[in-house]
């Protein structure tokens, strides 16, 4: 590390000189601004009929960055955000003034040219040089190129090194940026309405997670980073500025980094009013493999040699059901939490001797089932000890009306049938803080001005949430969460 620390210096140093030479020759190394008139794609299609050996009288104006060089410069590749056109620097086109700048230039430069249109002998489009514009000059020499990054870390460190070695990595945050765009689309397409809730908070709620803590020195206050919009779109829904809403935004958790978990993340939550969790799934069904159709042309993708078909309809399982396929034990026949708790015992699990009848439940799926589920399916009717904003399932008050959608043994959407009724919702809060005070920091929150909203009367209502950074890992072939976020969080060198 030291030995390229020091290598990259003696590169720097080089450049340094050159850029004092540059002074020295009158040219300005950082100008404001230039007119680009033509992209390196938008050339490549519009001249794809251009003859081999053919010159044309077209001028155009392009701008990007020197990736190669050969011929002392005669020939260029510039690269732009669309892709690479050579450019030809030739003394039959280019005036003797400009060659002292040519001879002062280095991979990594960025520079605007113009010229004409042709197309070489070799079949290869270029634009002959007329004029060269040194745009910025680099100081610091680009990874090698037909190694690049090697070093994982270093490229999320350095994510802009990595975007300018890598076609991959342009690619892959560009069709996040689709996916998003698409989502938006969708939704509009519906009649949702966007909206913004509050980043910061008094009181975290919407989801059982531990939240970053701020201060705000003008009011003298402790605010928390937003682990869920929820409570303040359910807000939005019994203020009637639409029965259908959502956001996509970040929101932060302080827990444990993985391939599939980063502190900050963006999340998808919408709200339809007047419809019950049966209608989410149909949602998540559609965004999912709308988007799909949309960024990888089909519904079939492919995921880390895994191919996943998003085709709808999707497999729809009660937790209860599952756990008893994979278990042998039928928890909707036990009838209290010290039986469920023996039964889990007997497989291998560890439960806390607090534990609940649903606890239970929900460790035995996450633990002997979750990892089975591999293509698209719905598990539905969550027990109520792990779901406290849903309604209560109608055919059975020990489970909720609620599913989480698995792919790739993964979890990606979390829907409900939303509780509305102020007076059951104040009651799951009081049992949330009961389990906090034994030690859950994860169980939330009392929210008395949410459960005062919910007194003005929400309608029933169907909400959803999605987490877009596992959406576009699925549809990107992404192994890590640290590939799909431009700048993921990673602990700082010593």
């Amino acid at each position: 590390m030291a030995e390229e620390k020091e290598e990259e210096n003696l590169y720097r140093a080089a450049r340094l000189e050159k850029l004092a030479a540059l002074k020295q020759l009158g040219i300005e190394a950082y100008p404001y601004a230039f007119p680009v008139t033509a992209t390196a794609s938008a050339l490549d299609v519009k001249y794809a009929g251009l003859a081999t050996g053919t010159n044309t009288d077209d001028a155009v104006s392009v701008a990007g960055r020197v990736r190669a060089m050969r011929n002392n410069a005669m020939f260029v590749d510039l690269h732009d955000a669309t892709g690479k056109i050579q450019i030809f620097n030739h003394k039959d086109f280019l005036p003797p003034e400009q060659f002292p700048l040519l001879k002062l230039l280095d991979l990594g430069d960025i520079v605007g040219v113009e010229g004409k249109v042709r197309r070489t002998p070799r079949g290869e489009l270029t634009v002959n040089a007329t004029k060269v514009t040194l745009l910025t000059k680099s100081l610091l020499p680009l990874p090698e190129k037909y190694h690049g990054l090697a070093d994982l870390e270093t490229r999320y460190r350095q994510r802009y090194l990595d975007l300018i070695m890598s076609d991959d990595s342009r690619t892959t945050l560009r069709n996040r940026s689709r996916i998003i765009a698409s989502i938006r689309r969708l939704l509009t397409a519906r009649g949702f309405l966007e909206v913004e809730t509050p980043m910061l908070q008094a009181i975290p709620g919407g989801a059982a997670a531990k939240p970053f803590i701020t201060h705000h020195n003008a009011l003298d206050l402790d605010l928390y980073l937003r682990i869920s919009p929820e409570l303040y779109l359910k807000r939005l829904l019994v203020g009637g500025i639409s029965d259908r809403v959502f956001e996509i935004n970040r929101n932060f958790r302080n827990e444990g980094i993985s391939p599939r978990h980063n502190p900050e993340f963006t999340l998808l939550e919408l709200y339809q009013a007047y419809v019950d969790y049966v209608a989410m799934m149909e949602m998540t069904e559609h965004l999912i493999s709308e988007t799909a159709r949309e960024v990888c042309g089909g519904m079939k993708v492919m995921y880390q040699g895994t191919e996943i078909d998003l085709t709808p309809p999707w497999n729809r399982r009660p937790m209860a059901d599952l756990v008893l396929e994979h278990t042998g034990i039928d928890f909707l026949a036990i009838a209290n939490d010290r039986d469920a708790r023996q039964e889990a015992r007997r497989l291998g699990l560890e439960i806390a001797e607090t534990a609940q009848w649903g606890h239970v439940l929900y460790a035995a799926f996450e633990q002997r089932v979750e990892q089975t589920l591999v293509q698209p399916i719905h598990v539905t009717d969550f027990p109520r000890e792990v779901s406290p904003l849903t309604k209560a399932h109608r055919n059975d008050p020990r489970l909720t009306e609620r599913f989480e959608t698995f792919i790739l043994r993964g979890e990606y959407a979390n829907a409900y049938s939303e509780l509305n009724d102020p007076l059951d919702q104040l009651e799951r809060f009081k049992a949330q803080m009961h389990e906090r005070e034994l030690g859950d920091e994860e169980a939330q929150r009392l929210d008395q001005d949410f459960v005062t909203a919910l007194e003005y009367g929400m309608p029933p209502a169907g909400g959803l949430g999605i987490g877009i950074d596992r959406m576009v890992m699925l549809l990107t072939d992404s192994a890590s969460i640290r590939d799909v976020i431009a700048f993921p969080t990673l602990r700082p060198r010593s």
